[in-house]
């Protein structure tokens, strides 16, 4: 990919995301995170230097390589992956600015053990399940804010920011937004906790996800394309 190719590629996805995000309101602010997963370090310094600042990737090693090839880089790299516990002290050595896949109770303990092992700190977002699909990992809407608090009393080393989703894997655009909807109220439920982020939304559905209130979007193909 090249730069021409890149700053087309971001213009396109901002005037989409500004468009969906003034039709909520003018103050709501909504943050791009550029999947990277299956592109290239060069084609994130490519992004880069179109303007892109942060990037997410789902392997552990895909991290690792593409942090440290674009070491020289101020990116913002975040962790959307499945997070196998034989990973974590890997991940915790990466430092990421946010971990977005926390997708269970008995994962968040293992993390803050072997966070506290190191004397670090980690950013992480709690993943809901919201639409109760087998495919998909993450708490159940119903528990979600009893494993929130949970987390938040019982694993001091990790700064719980808020939720995250997937839409649900359909066809069907009220479904998909009924999903969303579902996150969005328990987040809403959490910021008196102190919840920031309601990362939801990726290529295909990012626009209805902002219209239901997400403030952060994982973009990939269209980005990298």
């Amino acid at each position: 990919m090249d730069k021409t190719k890149a700053v087309e590629n971001l213009d396109k996805v901002i005037s989409k995301v500004e468009a969906a995000r003034l039709r909520v309101s003018e103050h709501h602010i909504v943050k791009i995170i550029g999947i990277s997963k299956y592109s290239t370090s060069e084609d994130v310094a490519t992004l880069y230097s179109a303007g892109q600042r942060a990037f997410g990737e789902n392997k552990v090693q895909d991290l690792k390589q593409k942090s440290t090839d674009l070491e020289e880089l101020p990116l913002e790299w975040h962790f959307v992956g499945r997070l196998q516990k034989n990973k974590i002290n890997n991940l915790i050595d990466l430092n990421p600015t946010l971990v977005q896949s926390l997708d269970s109770l008995e994962l968040a303990q293992e993390l803050n053990k072997k966070l506290e092992a190191k004397n670090k700190k980690m950013s992480c977002l709690l993943q809901i399940n919201s639409a109760k699909e087998d495919s998909k990992t993450g708490v159940m809407p119903e528990d979600a804010i009893e494993i929130y608090e949970k987390i938040l009393n019982e694993c001091p080393n990790i700064r719980l920011k808020g939720v995250m989703s997937i839409g649900a894997h359909v066809e069907d655009r009220n479904i998909i937004k009924d999903s969303f909807t579902t996150t969005k109220s328990i987040f809403d439920e959490l910021k008196k906790h102190g919840a920031k982020y309601c990362s939801m939304g990726m290529s295909s559905d990012f626009e209805l996800a902002i219209a239901c209130g997400s403030n952060m979007i994982r973009v990939g193909s269209t980005l990298f394309k």
